[in-house]
């Protein structure tokens, strides 16, 4: 796969059992485990001292490490000069390990985990669990977080807030929301999965003395979508390029939603593909010819049609879906593409013309796909339990094609095993059209020679990106309008060696 690999290793998400190994390598290499804690709840307090001065503050510890990186915390703001109380889930005489040693360290009141030690108090720090809770939030520790909720106080969390499992974002009956999160070492994907990544806040990340060498045994799969990792890959043209290098990109169109495949073309030529056609139904070829400036419109008025379009070997990379419609003509151009052995992008109406028949898809996959579907149009095809990253691997290994799960949290895997969570979208993307701009993007870098899983995690990026820049009032042909500066601005990173 053609990404940065020490770009990947930067930006990788790992799930709490990952990071637990990645604790458990760091201590056999002769780091105590409470160093590490000292240093975790030292970044815990240095977060609250940069954005608050001195108030009253309340440490909600747990029976775990969590726990103690709570005591630590506590100890060192009141050292500081910070009004601290300290409540515990459980008894001091529970704690084990470095928990056990960091709260002996601390000479102040051990309270209970009530309500009541939340009076007085303008912010607390949540220790109470960590990432790798698995069981529902209950008793004192759910009462605690519900009578946060009441009291509007301000929560900075530790690690995760309590209830957010770290790996899926799942919340785990309940959970505070932070208005900052301090986690350590690398994030984690429920940081930027939903509905976690709602309840964290401003999430930072503190290096706590784990060597990066870890890396090499923990082996990451899955990476926060970022230009660090995929930019060393992305297409740029060169003094000899000219439009047929630069590739050519077919966008089968519609014969009713013609406003989509429209939107998919000027994405592609947008982005950088030399030449765009749009294989327009006769029927709705004027609509198609009025619409489009810079784009090839070609009409065919039947399948065999369409097979002509596809011989020629020069259109490298064929969109179907925006606007297709559900049916068999759909699917038989679907199969036509997959058949061709080009780079395809299979879309919304082209994915929902399998559901009866999902098989027929995967078998059929033969050359560099990506699907992009959204939820509804994924559980059409693919088995939907699990967590967002969990669903969309198994989909990916099933299919054979990369699949881009959209959504606030878009989640791309590829057929290896690899994920990307990209986490840039703003919701003012909540408009029609913003998924027909997203997959002629993937065309367009398809056209121009990008890896797959690249290519899908890039067009994620720039759509996102693209969609901030806008802001609020945003239209989904602002977007093909936005997507020039932010090329322009990739364009200057790679020309800076320090951004690769």
């Amino acid at each position: 796969m053609t990404i940065s690999q020490a770009g990947w290793r930067r930006h990788s998400l790992l799930t709490p059992q990952q990071m637990g190994e990645a604790d458990r390598q760091t201590i056999a290499g002769g780091i105590p485990g409470i160093v590490l804690m000292e240093k975790a709840g030292l970044g815990v307090a240095d977060a609250v001292s940069r954005r608050w001065p001195p108030r009253p503050l309340v440490v909600l510890c747990g029976p775990g490490n969590n726990g103690g990186d709570g005591f630590v915390t506590a100890r060192v703001l009141a050292e500081r000069g910070w009004p601290v109380r300290l409540a515990l889930l459980g008894s001091l005489a529970a704690l084990r390990g470095d928990a056990a040693d960091a709260a002996a360290l601390w000479h102040g009141a051990v309270e209970p985990l009530t309500p009541a030690v939340l009076d007085g108090a303008d912010l607390a720090v949540d220790g109470i669990f960590g990432a790798g809770l698995t069981r529902p939030v209950d008793g004192a520790a759910r009462a605690v977080i519900e009578a946060l909720a009441e009291r509007h106080l301000l929560v900075v969390a530790i690690d995760v807030p309590s209830g957010v499992d770290g790996a899926s974002g799942e919340v785990r009956g309940i959970a505070p929301r932070a208005v900052k999160t301090v986690t350590f070492f690398r994030k984690k994907p429920g940081h930027l999965l939903l509905p976690g990544r709602n309840h964290c806040g401003e999430t930072i990340i503190v290096q706590i003395g784990i060597p990066e060498t870890v890396l090499d045994r923990v082996a990451p799969d899955t990476a926060a979508d970022d230009p660090l990792w995929w930019l060393g890959g992305f297409p740029r043209p060169s003094l000899e390029s000219h439009k047929y290098t630069r590739g050519h990109a077919l966008v089968a169109g519609g014969g009713m939603m013609t406003g989509a495949a429209r939107l998919a073309a000027k994405s592609a030529l947008r982005t950088g593909a030399g030449l765009v056609t749009v294989a327009a139904p006769a029927a709705a070829f004027q609509v198609y010819s009025a619409g489009l400036t810079g784009v090839i419109v070609h009409p065919v008025a039947d399948l065999e049609d369409f097979r002509a379009l596809l011989a020629d070997k020069r259109r490298n990379a064929v969109l179907i879906g925006p606007g297709a419609g559900v049916g068999a003509e759909t699917r038989d151009k679907t199969l036509a593409i997959l058949g061709a052995e080009k780079c395809a992008v299979l879309d919304a109406d082209a994915l929902t013309s399998f559901a009866d028949d999902p098989g027929t898809l995967f078998s059929s996959i033969r050359s560099p796909c990506v699907m992009t579907p959204h939820e509804g149009e994924f559980a059409r095809l693919f088995d939907a339990t699990g967590s967002k990253p969990e669903r969309a691997r198994r989909a990916a290994r099933q299919s054979g094609a990369v699949v881009l799960v959209k959504g606030a949290d878009t989640v791309i895997a590829a057929p290896d095993g690899c994920v990307a969570i990209n986490a840039n979208a703003p919701p003012d993307l909540a408009t029609a059209g913003s998924g027909d701009v997203l997959a002629g993007i993937v065309l367009g870098l398809l056209a121009q020679g990008m890896e797959p899983f690249a290519a899908a995690a890039a067009a994620a990026w720039m759509h996102g990106e693209a969609a901030r820049r806008i802001g609020a009032g945003l239209v989904s042909e602002d977007l093909v309008e936005a997507l020039a500066p932010v090329l322009r601005d990739l364009a200057r990173r790679q020309m800076t060696p320090d951004s690769l």
